[in-house]
């Protein structure tokens, strides 16, 4: 018998390695491996103008030379790279990844193959790197030095200003103008130097790596932004020029754009000769011929063009790279090209997950050396771990409050470290792969826009980048420092270096290693005072821990903004006679509360020889006394309400005002948003209510403390109904307020008889795909918005869906999209998809009961987005009306002048950042959810354990030293977080421990008792875990609220 003979595969028959369905540029993953042979050495012009020659094999693919500038570079996102060349017949060209080098670069000594950006993503903020978002700002400057990124003067002198901050640093008016006459980074730069040298100085203090994200968040939005023109004619023999991006093909007249056809609407794309055939999808609305045909110089510029338009598609479109095509038995019909590489969606699963390393790189043309961080353990991309960079001290309640343009610059955030490589997900072919498209005269070309709207594989919907955390250097979504403002650079906290301040790692900084804060080892565990074991003494204990917190919150209103206010004559004397006079009682009253109650404690751990006698084994009598005493605070109680709604006013007829009470949230101190101070004395009678209740549950009707905390009970839950009904509304009045701050495109939100219900991330299907948007839901309306739009980086409203008359329905099967709905309205449509089966069925709850709420009341409601209309296009319509032109740059660079403070940190960017949603249940459950006293803290890879005086409140752990600290050191948010109890395997021999999990992000925490244990883990888990709305409930009415 002969050997049987194995057919190569389609992939080896066009020179591709044998992993060619493995991303290209995993680093870490050997190079393909390749013909041995003759070297050959190939020049290769980097952005930065600098020339690497690199030997590779001649009968090498392509692949194998952009790899080795991508290791070179240690760059992890070089899929949005490319090798372009001059070819023997001048064209300039793309390096095909899949064919011999020897076979496309003729004559390698005499050709410089350059190294440049190939697709443009609609958002930079998609790229997580520093050294990617470098690499395009290099390529921008390219750009407009050349002559193909053209915009009006104003919008290039800003472009520059922010290329010489990245250069030289801050503004110095003798340098900047020596910089710009050595240094010509635009044709006319001469006309617009004194533009220039202005906008410079509101530069100041501004990182490269903060440059170089304003630059990329101006230049988005340029028209001209990453499009390369091929000229062509019309059927009329108009001269037009032709170009292609992440949305689909544009038509230019001159530098003017004149039409595009998005991806949804393209049926097929291909090439006869010197012609270029664009076959629509049937709409009986449009007035376009069913093929558009141009016609190009030759059959190889018609070529060259239709492949790029080809590898766009399948780039931004399509979940994973296509499979190659069969090779024909015969003979062969139509080119065989297509996509090779990641797609975008891959890029970014990658990335998220942590799979690559953190290196230094150098900014040739700039001063300032750029660090990316040099983490060892593994990290996120979206950092969970509290990032601290210097450390200050709060101002003294009378000192003035720090200005908001005094802080440091919290650090431009890090990238995750190694991981090991790993295959893109698999699944079926994806439906939208190229089919062959026609190389030959004779034939049509690929589909290459064939039914795509979503692959038929089971891949996961496509998620956009997480935005801010990945990549703003201005924001992380770890140092929720709260609701809104600036992030200041003390109160985040990351397990890596810090590029900018130059701050040491948590490992050894004072928060995880300061003498007042010392590790508490096994040594001395043997010291440590021992505590009665009573369960009523650590309820006690609560009290006064929790205590402790509420009379610091407290202290924000009375002391540091009584202070902030006395200073501007800003806020009208009536509103200070409303707010002021009505909380400094209450601060009295529990300053001495909280005092009495240390002393009890002090007598029950037996530091005195009271103990023995047994009298002061209890808290009732403490408890009832004060609570009596608190019935007579109970006129200042029912005016916070009445100060929260004057306060809002103030802010909307003010504008000082509204200043002032946005730059106190900047401070510190202000950990929350400013108007939930206002409201923390009605939500302190719902603490006292529950410890009421477990001490009346834990004690016996025999026992001495028995009667005085269940007369203590009756008089508490008398006062919380009183105030039932006005917490309800204050706490929606107070939602609606925040949630405006981070709304833009909406004129009246706040109006009487609208109900906040529920708000969080899904992905909206349109005419460029699946999109990230971020959903809020009200009893009227539902709003979907998009993030990082302004420099204070708000979400804008695109559009709303009145309730009235909407219907719901899964519709999983009609898109191919896991977890999909389609959201019908009166006048539109829209379909959604959530991020799991979970998120989906809390949307379909709360919608459907919106729904039911909407059709019981009146009658539908009027508009309300005065300034954003809604957007009628359904997912085949072309959505290039979502892009931002230039028009739009004048509002956002006005706010780009003013230094705005970035919103990167509220709860709504949380949700954002991981994918999540919350409801207005979830924050009534969290505001009988708060807890705080000290834990000990260890990371996944360190040894020893840190106390901290931890408090939760808002879905967040905020970290001190001590509770005598004004501010926090750090915030964790835990929305998406696990919570569970360490096993065996982790080695963790300690009790009363348990452990936070976030992708790769292992926190343990330990409690000092068995009944502190069971309350840390019942109030994180409510933050980690939405309870079925008919649970939260029933829950709330036994309580009543």
């Amino acid at each position: 018998m002969g050997e049987i003979e194995q057919k190569p595969s389609p992939g080896s028959r066009l020179g591709a390695p044998e992993n060619s369905g493995v991303s290209t540029l995993e680093h870490g993953q050997k190079l393909p491996p390749t013909p041995s042979g003759k070297l050959m050495s190939i020049k290769i012009q980097m952005l930065d103008d600098t020339q690497e020659a690199f030997e590779v094999p001649q009968r090498a693919p392509g692949k194998v030379l952009l790899d080795a500038v991508c290791n070179h570079l240690n760059l992890v996102e070089g899929d949005y790279f490319g090798l372009e060349f001059p070819d023997h017949k001048k064209i300039t060209v793309w390096l095909d990844l899949l064919k011999p080098i020897v076979k496309q670069i003729r004559r390698p000594k005499h050709v410089v193959v350059k190294f440049v950006v190939k697709f443009f993503p609609p958002d930079h903020t998609q790229l997580q790197e520093e050294l990617t978002r470098y690499l395009f700002a290099l390529q921008v400057k390219q750009d407009l030095a050349q002559g193909r990124l053209t915009c009006n003067d104003t919008s290039a002198a800003l472009l520059i200003s922010h290329i010489v901050q990245s250069e030289i640093g801050d503004f110095d008016e003798a340098s900047d103008r020596e910089h710009l006459a050595k240094n010509k980074y635009i044709p006319q730069q001469d006309a617009l130097e004194d533009k220039i040298v202005e906008f410079h100085h509101n530069h100041i203090g501004q990182t490269p790596a903060e440059s170089d994200f304003q630059l990329l968040e101006i230049a988005r939005r340029l028209e001209m932004y990453g499009i390369r023109l091929h000229p062509a004619k019309d059927r009329e023999g108009t001269k037009i020029n032709l170009a292609v991006a992440n949305t689909g093909i544009l038509v230019f007249q001159g530098f003017t754009k004149i039409n595009a056809f998005n991806w949804a609407k393209v049926r097929k794309l291909s090439f006869k000769r010197k012609r270029f055939l664009i076959k629509l999808r049937p709409d009986a609305n449009s007035s376009y011929q069913d093929t558009l045909e141009f016609l190009m110089a030759s059959r190889d510029f018609c070529k060259s063009f239709w492949k790029i338009c080809v590898e766009h598609h399948a780039f931004f479109r399509l979940f994973e790279e296509p499979k190659p095509k069969p090779k024909p038995v015969l003979f062969s019909r139509g080119s065989s090209f297509r996509f090779s590489g990641r797609t975008q969606k891959q890029v970014l699963d990658y990335v998220k997950e942590g799979g690559h390393k953190k290196v230094q790189f150098e900014r040739k043309h700039s001063k300032i050396q750029s660090i990316r961080s040099l983490a060892t353990p593994p990290t996120e991309p979206n950092s969970e771990v509290p990032k601290q960079a210097q450390q200050r001290a709060s101002p003294p309640p009378g000192a003035a409050p720090e200005p908001a343009g005094a802080r440091s610059r919290a650090a431009p955030e890090e990238r995750p470290s190694p991981a090991p490589p790993r295959s893109p997900a698999g699944g079926g072919k994806a439906a939208g792969a190229p089919r062959a498209p026609a190389e030959e005269e004779e034939e049509d070309g690929a589909a290459a826009a064939a039914e795509d709207r979503s692959p038929q594989s089971k891949a996961q919907p496509p998620q956009p980048s997480t935005g801010s955390l990945t990549g703003s250097p201005h924001l992380s979504e770890l140092s929720i420092n709260s609701q809104g403002g600036a992030v200041p650079a003390s109160v985040i906290l990351s397990p890596n270096l810090s590029p900018d301040t130059k701050q040491s790692s948590p490992l050894v900084s004072p928060l995880l290693n300061d003498q007042a804060c010392p590790r508490t080892d096994d040594e001395e565990e043997g010291r440590r005072k021992r505590f009665p074991t009573d369960k009523a003494y650590f309820i006690a204990k609560e009290v006064s821990t929790t205590e402790r917190t509420y009379l610091k919150d407290l202290e924000v209103i009375t002391s540091w903004f009584q202070s902030t206010v006395s200073k501007e004559d800003a806020m009208p004397e009536a509103l200070k006679s409303l707010i002021f006079p009505n909380f400094e009682p209450l601060h009295k009253f529990h300053t001495s509360f909280l005092k009495e109650t240390e002393q009890r404690l002090a007598l029950w751990e037996g530091r005195s020889n009271a103990h023995i006698r047994g009298d002061y084994q209890r808290i009732g009598d403490v408890l009832l006394k004060n609570i009596q005493g608190m019935k007579q605070l109970a006129a200042h109680l029912w005016k916070h309400s009445e100060a929260l709604e004057a306060l809002e006013t103030g802010i909307r007829s003010s504008r000082r005002l509204e200043n002032l009470c946005r730059d106190f949230e900047l401070q510190k101190v202000c950990y929350l948003p400013l108007n939930t101070f206002l409201l923390r004395p009605l939500h302190r009678l719902m603490h006292y209510k529950q410890v009421l209740e477990r001490l009346c549950k834990h004690h016996p009707p025999s026992h001495p403390d028995f009667r005085d905390c269940r007369a203590a009970l009756a008089e508490i839950t008398e006062m919380v109904a009183q105030l039932h009904g006005t917490m309800i509304k204050m706490e929606n009045f107070q939602k609606l307020h925040e949630l405006k701050k981070d709304l833009i495109g909406i004129d009246n939100l706040v109006i009487p008889g609208r109900e906040f219900i529920r708000l969080g991330s899904l992905s909206k299907l349109s005419g460029k795909g699946l999109q990230q948007r971020m959903f809020f839901l009200f009893n009227d309306v539902l709003l979907y918005t998009s993030r990082g739009l302004t420099a204070s980086n708000q979400f804008k409203v695109h559009g709303q869906l009145p309730l009235y008359g909407m219907t719901i329905e899964e519709s999983e099967d009609e898109w191919g999209v896991p977890h999909c709905l389609t959201l019908r309205g009166q006048r539109q449509s829209i379909i959604v998809a959530a991020s799991s089966r979970s998120e989906m069925e809390k949307w379909v709850e709360d919608i459907q009961m919106a729904i039911d709420l909407a059709e019981k009341s009146s009658g539908p409601t009027p508009e309300f987005l005065a300034s954003s209309p809604p957007d009628n296009k359904s997912p085949d319509e072309a959505t290039v009306a979502d892009q931002e032109s230039e028009d739009d740059l004048s509002a956002s660079r006005t706010s780009l002048e003013r230094q705005a403070p970035h919103r990167g940190n509220t709860m709504v960017h949380v949700c954002w950042h991981r994918n999540t949603s919350v409801s207005m249940v979830d924050f009534s459950v969290a505001v009988e959810n708060q807890l705080s006293g000290n834990l000990l803290r260890k990371f996944k890879n360190s040894n020893g354990w840190q106390k901290l005086w931890v408090v939760f409140t808002n879905f967040c752990l905020f970290f001190y030293k001590s509770h005598q600290d004004n501010h926090p050191l750090a915030s964790l948010p835990l929305l998406g977080y696990s919570l569970t109890i360490p096993s065996e395997s982790e080695d963790i021999h300690k009790d009363y421990v348990f452990k936070l999990h976030f992708k790769s992000h292992v926190y343990y925490f330990r409690a000092e008792s068995e009944y502190t244990f069971e309350r840390w883990m019942e109030v994180i888990r409510s933050a980690t875990s939405s309870a079925s709305r008919t649970h939260i409930l029933s829950h709330k009415e036994s309580h009543v609220y």
